[in-house]
């Protein structure tokens, strides 16, 4: 049976995960890493490993391979059960909680507080791509520092 997304609440606060982001901004030495890991399959499939146990555990990471939690305030998009990755459904309550399980709260909600206490609110207000399939259990982290992920955003209005 496939693990259905539910809403995840990050465990490590949104101040902290911006700031350990900063830490992994792609540079030099990041890209030849990521060339040196993704030209060893062995080594890929174990780096891969490492970015699933650390994500799922600290934001219910669902490994699409285009991490949007840079711009949801480290709230995984992915984990709603409808995996809308631009906002809430129109079911969301005024309570907050996820049309599709009422006990659990809307993945959204808690990227709108999360964003908004890191002072990151407007991130919320970029569009983002949807997700590519094909990059379904791929690490977003060598994804990121090869550049692939540049383009996954856009502001409202851009084409």
């Amino acid at each position: 049976m496939v693990n259905e997304p539910r809403p995840f609440r990050p465990r490590i606060s949104a101040r902290l995960a911006y700031t350990l982001h900063a830490g992994l901004a792609p540079n030099p030495f990041y890209r030849r890493l990521a060339a040196f890991v993704e030209g060893r399959p062995r080594l890929a499939r174990w780096f891969t490993s490492g970015e699933r146990a650390v994500k799922e555990r600290l934001f219910g990471c669902r490994m699409c391979g285009q991490c949007a939690l840079p711009v949801t305030g480290y709230a995984c998009p992915m984990t709603c059960p409808k995996q809308l990755r631009n906002g809430p459904c129109g079911g969301v309550s005024a309570d907050g909680s996820c049309e599709v399980d009422r006990s659990l709260r809307c993945v959204w909600v808690t990227a709108a507080e999360r964003a908004g206490s890191a002072g990151r609110g407007g991130d919320l207000d970029l569009l983002q791509r949807p997700a590519d399939n094909r990059e379904w259990s791929r690490s977003s982290w060598l994804n990121y520092w090869q550049g692939r992920d540049e383009g996954l955003t856009t502001a409202l209005g851009d084409g």
